[in-house]
């Protein structure tokens, strides 16, 4: 009995080595897994199919630009004749095809308009039309499913989503105009969308009356010169990390630029106007790290940066410097402050708020970011030896906008007289210690020439 018992133990005590040796191999190959070069799996639901009487009847009668394609031999240039075609269309070889701005494909209403589901292809001058409205089947009107493609010069309009990424890396989609269709901000689709999709450039295209451009799971692409309008999220980036943004224009969205669980990434040279309404936001942070910042103009937005947990990472920041906040509501706001933002040569004039903390503050706040080399146009002081430095430090204190900060419904008593003479008094004789919301030892005396676009 005995020996079987001590049998038993060597047994468990094998199985117990061999199970830890298990978890941490597998701990292992989590942390420095290389997915680059996995294979593709299949993530789509599948597309139903819609007979031709379904569709709508604009395009009972038109040509089928599928035949076009399936005699198109693979690697070939194809060229259509001028005109309207009906859809839809699968590519699954290489195919450059070449609409030189005179070729339609419509959908007719349902499903999705074009499916590329190949590599090293090129769509050129095509105008895709008329997908369906249904979310469950991602209907767009292109689907983006292989690497090494170029799509460009594409009008997208009528469509649920515009182009559609998904596990899809090394592509150049430029110079397209994206509009969604004419449904409630909610329940459009996203103009642009990127899933699991590495080192895109995306530069050039308009996209306007849509709902976002996202990027998610999705990393080290860039957008430049691209331009955003009356959508909700011009970018929303969510676990996707080292992407770079720059020289967009982006207008009248909801918000401009938001960093979701992401680390790294740089938004430089871009426009972000009005960016307003009840979540109004030029740049926002969530859960971020290690972002830069740089030379933007971030201008008549409710919120110019709001930072939540920002940055994230221990030992890591959030880099803004040479950036232009004016005429906003508040031009940075931290909610629950971390610490580890530097804000450097940073111009902050015509915001109603400089800069504010959500929740109350404490005295410690002064002290969790870096401030320097930034010009407040409610700057009080001199600039005596002409140093260009002026000769007190700069300290914004919180006062009676404590009030609406603690409770947000007074917001609409903001800049009434009432509030004003408050604050006039409060500052005249406080009776109460106000919070220090922030210092800098070297603001900026005169007004920095700027060089971004405006």
């Amino acid at each position: 009995m005995p020996k079987f018992a001590g049998f038993t133990n060597q047994v468990l005590a094998l199985a117990l080595l061999l199970a830890c040796s298990s978890v941490i191999s597998e701990q292992e190959r989590g942390s420095n897994a290389d997915m680059s070069n996995a294979p593709r799996v299949a993530i789509d639901r599948p597309k139903p199919i819609f007979m031709l009487m379904e569709r709508d009847k604009r395009i009972h009668g038109l040509k089928p630009f599928q035949d076009l394609v399936d005699k198109a031999p693979a690697g070939s240039v194809l060229k259509p004749p001028p005109g309207r075609y009906a859809g839809p269309v699968i590519i699954d070889k290489p195919l450059t095809i070449d609409g030189g701005g005179e070729v339609a494909i419509d959908a007719g209403d349902k499903g999705t308009v074009m499916v590329l589901n190949a590599s090293n292809s090129v769509l050129r001058g095509l105008h895709l039309t008329g997908s369906g409205d249904s979310h469950d089947t991602d209907d767009s009107c292109l689907d983006v499913r292989g690497n090494n493609n170029l799509i460009e010069y594409l009008q997208i309009d009528n469509c649920l989503f515009g182009i559609d990424l998904k596990q899809s890396s090394d592509n150049i989609v430029r110079g397209n105009t994206i509009r969604s269709k004419d449904l409630d901000l909610g329940v459009r689709g996203d103009g642009l969308r990127l899933w699991y999709s590495n080192n895109n450039l995306i530069e050039k295209n308009e996209i306007i009356d849509s709902r976002d451009m996202v990027a998610w799971y999705a990393h080290k692409n860039i957008f430049r010169d691209n331009l955003g309008r009356r959508s909700r999220y011009s970018i929303h980036f969510m676990f996707a990390n080292d992407n770079i943004v720059e020289g967009n224009q982006f207008y009248d969205n909801a918000v401009g630029v938001y960093f979701m669980y992401t680390e790294g990434g740089i938004a430089r040279n871009n426009v972000i106007s009005h960016a307003t309404g009840a979540t109004g936001m030029g740049i926002g942070f969530k859960e971020a790290s290690g972002t830069r910042i740089e030379n933007n103009e971030i201008i008549y937005c409710g919120i110019g940066i709001g930072s939540d947990l920002s940055p994230f990472q221990p030992d890591s920041t959030i880099e803004v410097r040479g950036n232009r906040f004016a005429y906003n509501g508040i031009g940075i706001m931290f909610n629950s402050e971390t610490g580890g933002n530097n804000m450097v040569d940073n111009v902050f004039e015509g915001n109603l708020t400089q800069v504010s903390y959500g929740g109350r503050g404490d005295n410690n706040n002064s002290a969790k970011n870096s401030w320097a080399g930034n010009y407040w146009d409610d700057y009080q002081g001199f600039d005596r030896n002409d140093d260009g430095i002026g000769d007190r430090t700069h300290e914004l204190y919180s006062y009676a906008d404590q009030i609406w900060i603690e409770m947000p419904v007074a917001r609409f008593f903001r800049s009434s007289p009432v509030m004003e003479l408050l604050d006039f008094l409060e500052r005249l004789a406080p009776f109460s210690k106000p919070d220090l919301i922030l210092r800098d030892e070297k603001p900026r005396f005169l007004k920095p020439a700027r060089t971004a676009p405006s």
